[in-house]
């Protein structure tokens, strides 16, 4: 099954797909701005032969649902409805630091890493997830 991983931001939102036997994860990339957002990933949906979206849910650590949740979820349904396909909600909590973690090693600038890091944030919450379905954790 081919998914794409949905990191949500208010600036910025990373994209991150696997292959479709489901053992690997890649940022895609990422987009900027709300404007067109939505329209965007339906693009990318049909370009990849997605057939479902992981966005990646921003929990408080005590596993509650913030206000930064409950946008994300309204976010999520305006993608389900566009695409129609299905979204699975999973916990991103620590993606970020995973994926400051992951570029930490390359030797580019910040900016260079800002620049990509909130796709390989998404590529963490997709690899979690895979994980998590294939039992792997």
């Amino acid at each position: 099954m081919r998914y794409l991983a949905v990191d949500h931001g208010e600036k910025r939102t990373g994209l991150a797909i696997c292959d479709k036997g489901e053992t690997m994860a890649s940022p895609l990339k990422v987009l900027t701005g709300q404007a067109e957002l939505v329209g965007q990933i339906v693009k990318i949906v049909r370009q990849e032969n997605i057939e479902t979206v992981v966005v990646g849910l921003p929990l408080n650590m005590d596993s509650t649902e913030g206000p930064r949740a409950k946008s994300v979820r309204c976010f999520g349904d305006r993608l389900q409805e566009a695409t129609q396909v299905p979204v699975i909600y999973y916990d991103e909590r620590l993606s970020s630091f995973d994926a400051e973690k992951k570029l930490a090693g390359l030797n580019i600038t910040r900016k260079k890493k800002k620049k990509h890091l909130d796709a390989v944030a998404a590529a963490s919450i997709l690899e979690a997830f895979l994980d998590n379905k294939h039992g792997d954790l």
